[in-house]
C-alpha cells in the first residue's frame, strides 16, 4: 500500500492515517519516505478510538520521529470529528491518506449516519464512510490508498458514496486477491478485499488493475484499461467493474447482449416466504392443504427435486388466505441461489423450476432464491430454460465477477446483468430441451457462438 503512491513529494507532506491501529500503515508510509530520502518534512495524524489500543499505537509510531518527522495520535471517534471539519470547513487538510478502515454497517437512524450527512455524505458501512470522509479531508491532488471491501462496487445502498468518489477523485489503481482464504486467512472474510488508489480533483484517465494470488504478491500482475472498462458509459448505477483476464469484454461489444431484464418484459424479486418470520405456516412434509416451498436445497443440477425426505427444512407451506400472497402460480420459474459458500467455484448458478414436478397450483419461493417471473406469472418453458443455461455460463459468470465481490447474488445484480433478446433466449431454451443433461462444455460452446 505505501509504494502505490507517487515516489515525489511535496515540501511537507501530511499523512492521514484514520482507524490506524496500532499504526502499521502509518510506519509504512514513514519507512518508505524516509529510504527515498525525499527531503522535505513528514506530518502524520493517526486516529484510534479504541482506549486499549492507544498507548501501543503512540508508542510503535513514534519511534520513527526525527527532526522531520512528527506525528499526532487522536485518541477519538474520526467520522464524528471528521464530520465536523467538513461541516464547519474548519481543521487540518491532508496530502496523502493510508487506511484500513473498520467495516461495520451503520442503520439509518445511528449516529454516524447523521454525522455523515452534516458532512454531506449517505453511506451504509463504516469504511465507505472512512473513505469519503479521508478523500473529503485531502487537498487538491492528494492521494489516497486504502484497503477496503469490495461491496461497495455494486448495488444501489453504495451508489451515493460510487458518485461521491466518482465526482471529487480518479481510480487509479485497484489491486485484487484472487484468494480470499490465502491472503485473509484470520479475518474469515466473506467477500473480497481490494486495495484501492484514487487522486483527489485528477481528471481520470486509465485504471491500473494488479491482481495477486495472496498478500505475498510473489506472482503480481499489471494492466492498464481504459476507464470506460472499469464504469460502463451508459450505466446510471456506476457499477465498478474489475475486468479479469478471459473473453468476457466481447461481451460488452457484442450488440446481441445488450438487452435488460426489463427490456425482455420481465422481472426479478427475491423468494418473498422468509421462513423464520412464517414458522407457524410451514410444514415438514406434504399433506392436506400444503403446497410445495422450495429453498435451494431442493435443486440439484439445476432441476427441482422436491420433496426431499430426512430434509432440515419443511418442505411445504400452507395454502390458505394468510399466505396465498407469498404464493406463485405454479409454472416455469428461473430461480438463481443468493448466496454461495466463499470459495465455491462458482457465483451464479441457475436451475429451473419445473411444474410437472410439482403437483400443486401454487408454490413457495424461500427468500434464499432470486426469482425471474412475468409479473408473478410463469415463463415459457423455453424462456425458463434458455435463462437458465445463459445464466450458467462460463462468460457471464466472469462477467459477474467483474463488479460483485460478493458471496451474495441479489436480484438488484440480475436485472444489471446483459441478456440476449427474448427470441435468443427462446431458441437457446429449446436447444436445451434436446439435452437430458447439459454440461458446462457445452454450455460454454452454445452461448459463446450466440451472435
Amino acid at each position: 500500500m505505501a509504494r502505490q503512491f507517487s515516489p515525489v513529494y511535496p515540501e511537507t507532506t501530511k499523512l492521514l492515517d484514520a482507524g490506524a491501529g496500532l499504526g502499521a500503515l502509518t510506519i509504512a508510509f514513514l519507512n518508505r519516505w524516509q529510504a527515498g530520502n525525499c527531503g522535505g518534512q513528514v506530518e502524520a495524524t493517526a486516529y484510534e478510538t479504541d482506549p486499549v489500543i492507544i498507548p501501543g499505537l503512540t508508542k510503535e509510531i513514534r519511534r520513527h520521529e526525527d527532526a522531520d518527522v512528527t506525528v499526532s495520535v487522536i485518541n477519538g471517534d474520526f467520522i464524528g470529528l471528521a464530520s465536523t471539519m467538513i461541516a464547519l470547513d474548519r481543521g487540518p487538510r491532508f496530502t496523502h491518506a493510508i487506511l484500513n478502515p473498520p467495516y461495520k454497517k451503520i442503520g439509518s437512524a445511528s449516529l454516524h449516519r447523521a454525522q455523515l450527512r452534516t458532512a454531506g455524505l449517505e453511506t451504509v458501512n463504516l469504511y465507505s464512510g472512512f473513505v469519503a470522509l479521508a478523500l473529503a479531508l485531502l487537498e487538491a491532488g492528494g492521494e489516497l490508498v486504502a484497503i477496503i471491501p469490495r461491496s461497495f462496487c455494486n448495488g444501489p445502498y453504495y451508489h451515493p458514496f460510487r458518485r461521491f468518489l466518482l465526482r471529487f477523485a480518479s481510480i487509479e489503481q485497484i489491486h485484487l486477491f484472487e484468494s480470499r482464504t490465502r491472503a485473509f486467512r484470520d479475518d474469515g472474510v466473506l467477500q473480497e478485499n481490494i486495495i484501492i488508489k484514487l487522486i483527489k480533483g485528477k481528471a481520470q484517465g486509465s485504471v491500473c488493475i494488479s491482481t495477486s494470488t495472496d498478500d505475498s504478491f510473489s506472482d503480481l500482475r499489471e494492466t492498464q484499461c481504459a476507464f470506460e472498462r472499469i464504469v460502463l458509459p451508459d450505466d446510471d448505477k456506476q457499477f465498478i467493474h474489475i475486468p479479469t483476464e478471459g473473453g468476457d469484454d466481447a461481451l460488452l461489444q457484442n450488440a446481441a447482449f445488450g438487452f435488460t431484464i426489463a427490456d425482455l418484459g420481465l422481472k426479478v424479486s427475491t423468494g418473498p416466504v422468509v421462513d423464520f418470520r412464517m414458522r407457524e405456516h410451514l410444514v415438514d412434509q406434504p399433506e392436506a392443504g400444503t403446497v410445495p416451498l422450495l429453498y435451494p436445497g431442493h435443486f440439484a443440477d439445476h432441476i427441482v427435486e422436491w420433496p426431499r425426505a430426512a430434509f432440515k427444512k419443511p418442505n411445504c407451506i400452507r395454502d390458505d388466505a394468510s399466505t396465498r400472497k407469498w404464493l406463485y402460480p405454479n409454472g416455469y420459474y428461473t430461480v438463481v441461489r443468493r448466496f454461495s459458500s466463499k470459495e465455491e467455484k462458482r457465483r451464479l448458478v441457475a436451475s429451473i423450476i419445473d411444474p410437472t414436478r410439482l403437483p400443486a397450483d401454487w408454490i413457495g419461493i424461500e427468500n434464499h432464491l432470486n426469482v425471474i417471473h412475468e409479473g408473478r406469472k410463469p415463463l415459457s418453458e423455453n424462456m425458463a430454460r434458455g435463462l437458465a443455461v445463459y445464466l450458467n455460463s462460463s462468460v457471464i459468470e466472469q462477467y459477474f465477477r467483474r463488479f460483485n465481490g460478493h458471496t451474495q447474488v441479489n436480484a438488484t445484480d440480475l436485472k444489471n446483468l446483459p441478456y440476449p433478446n427474448r427470441k435468443t433466449l427462446i431458441e437457446l431454451g429449446q436447444w436445451a430441451r434436446t439435452y437430458a443433461q447439459l454440461d458446462q462444455t457445452a454450455i460454454d460452446q452454445k452461448v459463446n457462438a450466440l451472435a
